[in-house]
């Protein structure tokens, strides 16, 4: 054997007449057997570079073989390239990783989700167990744990974070104590999963979030494993801030959904029934099916002293959504003010007026009055618009007349005017308060015609006899067929209605008998 200057310097056992196999590797020394003995196990075919490792080095080993039968091997030094390329894959593989874990935690905003997958995600790439901790609830710390492999399992523990090393910091958003500070065996019971074993190395991260911490990010890896190495800290601090983000985002998207819900169920219409004898049925329906509450609106307010009246009120803001929404808010709790002046629509609508103008809105509304209360079989009604439809009236007959109300639209002018009219309903008649959505919804046959007056008259009219909320139901269901899936602006519907009175007699005290109204 014989080797040059350098190749000596890496190979000091070589010196003339000493034996391959007792100088160098194995894989270069089966390599080399290959070459000059070939055979069904030779190991050089084609496939690429030799590569392998001296002394710490990494390798390239190319043959050449001399005329005399020889082979001289050389020894191309590639560890700063391997690395290089190793360094590159992992780097790849992180990002990806990363990139994943963006697009799977921010495709929820459920918290419960994001807890679930940040754990989940950090058992199978990082460590080989992980929780995810939100921030406390009094002394509370929800927290969900996965083993690597395994399902997230949610519970509650009861602690004092501050006495976890790392853990009280992590949770007030500080940054991360090194993982090489924290002893493994000081772990709390809580913290190690069942069947887990004996834990080697522990990392304690923040979730940073929207301004506020979005709680703690635990890592742990077996004792039987190596330690967290100080760039997989780093990494794990990558991936927290996403996990961090989209739990922060999650809850963030709770609160204000619970907040919606509060305020929603101010502005939402109320479920109508009968009140002092008399029937009251109404229902709306949004301009976009996805919205809730929109630009119309009715509210009934019983009256506070028996054998009064109660107060109708039905409405339509100009426009459509949450800022029409807003104002009719505004609408509904100056009336609900307003209610000690209930005897004088006229007054009451010039009091809406002066406050729609004082609050700088530049929306206008619509709005008619309606006062009902029970004498005997009779219902009496006064009614008084502004600037609304006018109300009809459904006979028993089946005859529909249009109320004698009329009055300027509400918080345009400073001064407005109405009028108010008296209504008598007999048992089984009603009056119908609408709002524009029912008329001018286009549709038809051609798709371009509108419901008009007419066509709801003639609907009514059918509905001689029929309680309220068939009367409602039956309008609304006329309107939705006539527009088919087309676009239309809020519908409302309100229906006051005389109970009918009945009672069974007899005929001679037995079976046949009538009912008389």
């Amino acid at each position: 054997m014989r080797c040059n200057e350098a190749a000596g310097l890496l190979l000091p056992a070589a010196a003339p007449g000493t034996l391959l196999a007792d100088v160098v590797p194995d894989w270069l020394c089966a390599a080399h057997h290959a070459l000059i003995l070939p055979g069904p196990h030779a190991v050089l075919d084609g496939e690429g570079p030799l590569r392998g490792a001296i002394g710490g080095r990494r390798f390239e080993a190319h043959p050449t073989v001399r005329g005399d039968g020889s082979v001289a091997w050389w020894l191309v030094d590639d560890t700063d390239h391997q690395l290089l390329q190793e360094a590159l894959h992992m780097e790849r593989e992180r990002t990806a990783f990363l990139a994943r874990a963006s697009n799977v935690l921010l495709s929820s905003l459920n918290l419960g989700r994001c807890m679930d997958v940040t754990a989940q995600m950090a058992a199978e790439s990082l460590a080989d167990a992980a929780l995810a901790i939100a921030p406390a609830r009094g002394e509370r710390l929800p927290v969900v744990s996965c083993l690597r492999g395994g399902a997230p399992a949610l519970s509650t523990v009861t602690v004092d974070p501050d006495g976890v090393p790392g853990l009280g910091e992590a949770l007030r958003g500080f940054p991360p104590v090194p993982s090489r500070w924290i002893d493994p065996a000081l772990a709390p019971e809580w913290m190690v999963p069942e069947g887990f074993g004996p834990v080697g190395s522990i990392v304690i991260t923040p979730l940073p979030g929207h301004g506020v911490p979005a709680g703690v990010l635990i890592l742990l890896r077996k004792a039987e494993h190596a330690a967290f190495r100080d760039e997989e800290e780093v990494f794990a601090r990558l991936f927290a801030a996403r996990a961090g983000a989209a739990m922060s985002a999650a809850r963030l998207y709770a609160e204000q959904t619970a907040i919606t819900d509060v305020l929603m169920r101010e502005l939402l219409p109320p479920t109508l029934h009968q009140i002092s004898g008399v029937d009251f049925a109404g229902q709306y329906r949004p301009s976009a099916d996805h919205e809730r509450i929109g630009g119309d609106f009715y509210d009934v307010h019983p009256a506070a002293v028996e054998g009064e009246a109660s107060l109708v009120s039905l409405g339509d803001v100009c426009g459509k959504g949450l800022e029409a929404a807003v104002l009719t808010g505004k609408i509904r709790n100056t009336l609900h003010a307003l209610l000690p002046l209930a005897g004088d629509h006229q007054r009451m609508l010039s009091l809406l007026n002066t406050a729609l103008l004082s609050s700088h809105h530049t929306r206008f509304a619509t709005l008619v009055l309606a006062s009902a209360v029970r004498r005997g079989s009779m219902v009496d009604l006064k009614l008084t618009s502004g600037g609304h439809p006018s109300p009809l009236i459904i006979r028993t007959d089946g005859t529909v007349e249009e109320t004698d109300t009329h009055g300027t639209l509400v918080g345009v002018l400073p001064n407005i005017s109405s009028s108010t009219t008296a209504v008598s309903l007999a048992p089984g008649e009603s009056c119908v308060l609408y709002t524009d959505g029912i008329t001018e919804a286009k549709g038809g046959p051609m798709g371009d015609a509108l419901f008009g007056e007419e066509r709801l008259r003639r609907a009514l009219s059918g509905c001689a006899g029929m309680p309220a909320e068939g009367i409602v139901e039956h309008v609304q269901m006329l309107a939705a067929q006539w527009l088919g899936n087309r676009s239309h602006d809020d519908m409302a519907v309100v229906v006051i209605s005389a109970p009918r009175t009945h009672h069974l007699s007899a005929v001679n005290g037995h079976t046949r008998g009538r009912f008389t109204a």
